[in-house]
């Protein structure tokens, strides 16, 4: 219905269009509130290593298998806007730090929970959002001060924080195999800028093809091209390869506009035919003078300098993606020239062996043994589709957070023990604030201990029994206790191998509760109507719709 508001005398004034809906005051918050824990509470159930998995099904029938927070937010089509920022903190947290996806958004409806209850107590939005922000601080004050720091090459240190990463992934033995792999490829990439280290996931590039298992799943010191040789003539494997990285066509360019050529004679025809040969011939003498015996093309190649290039035993590859030429120069130390006349030996990549395999089905170019590649490759192998989704969803969490150490070398232990001991910090900073601030971080500190609960409840375990027992563990200092979800009891989950990176914790807690300040501020939701359905076509509709303008 249109919103109206009437003038002293009486008379109706129309303030907002036909169709648009408004929902205010508590309604709103209420609304906005469930919508967003509707979201928190169909992902809690995934939470940890016993988390259970979700099968989707989109609207073209599609399956994904899996229990990863940002891939099951990412299919579902959400239609709330509240609904949809919960998506949004999934989505920064995976694009931050790859991993801890499902614990914000459940952390940040439980947040939006706890505040509901505090709304109930007439406590004001602005309070409770000025004490979630004040918790927030002390809880990255705390995270800061417990974290331990760790020496970039205890290669035991970062395979526990790898394996911790895909602990709930279905990959099964295969874990100890994949964060080897995640580890070699992060170590290849990293580059030291001034003092900080940076290590961008990007430059990992992960190809996926079914067939053998996932232990076979192996890293390549250089790119692998999902494309076949282009000539049959051509050398299938080129060791000691010096690599030509191309970004413009090996073809006669054809004329803008349409041209036309007049021959009166066939020698004419001969010799135009003759000079389209020679242009491109020159083409491949240019690639070959730089004394390469590669060539990888981002446009195209004609199917004549094909064949010159085939007579040289040069091995092509054509229309490469640009995201591919990157990683390739980053790889090989190649240089991509956009110009052929620009083409000097100190242009060319180097790698040990370029050589087109057959895996499954198709054709690959695989480009390895490159000295120092600053890009490197992972081929995922696994024996059903879905399993090589899921690999891959496991690899790049393995990957982000051993990135993650990289650039802020800082971990805390896992299984809900930095949730606890934040929770027990809080509390005692709550009575400091004192007034109604101290409701809101008391809030806080409870809604943080829905992680270790969940991981309780997942597991099978009495939430209310091994929240008491944690309680009185983190009590007695035992900073590290936490959940064991194997064993069914609190253990020192250092101990037991369960490292996370602090920098996933740190956003976790940040972009959970900006989500949650964010929903709890909004009083008013003026929602547009939806545009109509296209009325009747044809000579009809038109009419209907001339004689509804003047009714």
């Amino acid at each position: 219905m249109a919103y109206l508001a009437q003038t002293q005398s009486g008379q109706p004034v129309l303030i907002l269009k036909e169709g648009t809906s408004r929902s205010r005051g508590r309604e709103a918050q209420r609304n906005n509130i469930m919508a967003a824990r509707v979201i928190a509470e169909a992902i809690r159930s995934t939470l940890g290593p016993r988390g259970m998995d979700k099968m989707l099904v989109d609207s073209l029938g599609d399956i994904t298998i899996t229990n990863d927070g940002a891939a099951i937010l990412d299919e579902i089509e959400v239609e709330h806007p509240a609904a949809k920022m919960m998506v949004e903190v999934a989505k920064t947290q995976d694009d931050e730090v790859g991993d801890g996806t499902t614990t914000s958004v459940v952390l940040a409806g439980e947040l939006l929970k706890k505040a509901e209850e505090l709304l109930d107590q007439n406590i004001h939005p602005t309070i409770i959002v000025s004490g979630y922000r004040k918790a927030t601080k002390k809880a990255m004050e705390v995270l800061e001060k417990i974290s331990v720091p760790v020496d970039l090459d205890d290669k035991e240190m970062l395979k526990r924080v790898a394996i911790t990463a895909m602990g709930s992934k279905a990959v099964g033995t295969a874990r100890e195999h994949l964060a080897e792999i995640a580890i070699e490829a992060i170590k290849q990439i990293a580059e030291k800028r001034g003092d900080r280290w940076v290590a961008d996931v990007d430059n990992v590039q992960i190809i996926k093809k079914e067939g053998k298992s996932l232990h076979d799943t192996e890293l390549v010191r250089g790119i692998i091209l999902d494309k076949e040789v282009v000539h049959s003539g051509m050398p299938k494997r080129v060791e000691n390869a010096k690599i030509a990285l191309l970004n413009c066509p090996l073809e006669v360019e054809k004329t803008e506009f349409s041209a036309e050529i007049r021959i009166r004679d066939p020698s004419q025809m001969k010799a135009f035919l003759d000079q389209e040969t020679s242009m491109l011939r020159e083409m491949v003498e240019k690639v070959a003078k730089a004394g390469a015996n590669v060539l990888i093309c981002q446009k195209g190649i004609d199917d004549m300098a094909q064949h010159f290039l085939a007579k040289k035993g040069i091995l092509a590859v054509r229309r490469a993606k640009e995201s591919d030429m990157e990683k390739l120069s980053r790889a090989t130390g190649g240089r991509i020239v956009t110009n052929l006349d620009d083409l000097k030996p100190e242009d060319l990549g180097y790698a040990e062996l370029v050589e087109e395999r057959k895996i499954g089905d198709d054709k690959m170019v695989f480009i390895e043994g490159c000295k120092d590649p600053k890009s490197v490759s992972i081929l995922i192998r696994a024996g059903l589709e879905r399993m090589v989704d899921e690999a891959e969803r496991a690899v790049h969490d393995a990957l982000c957070v051993v990135a993650d150490v990289f650039e802020k070398n800082k971990v805390v232990a896992g299984g809900g023990a930095v949730e606890a001991e934040v929770a027990k910090e809080l509390r005692k900073y709550a009575v400091q604030v004192g007034g109604r601030e101290q409701l809101a971080i008391e809030a806080f500190a409870e809604a943080i201990e829905t992680i270790p609960k969940t991981l309780a409840e997942n597991a099978g375990l009495e939430q209310i029994d091994i929240m008491v027992e944690l309680r009185a563990a983190h009590e007695k200092g035992e900073t590290w206790a936490g959940v064991d979800v194997f064993e069914g009891k609190v253990a020192n989950l250092w101990d037991k191998g369960v490292i996370e990176p602090l920098s996933v914790k740190e956003q976790a807690i940040k972009s959970a509760s900006e989500a949650a300040a964010m929903i709890l501020r909004i009083d008013d939701v003026i929602a547009a109507s939806k545009p109509e359905e296209e009325k009747g076509k044809g000579p009809e509709g038109e009419k209907e719709e001339s004689e509804s303008e003047f009714d």
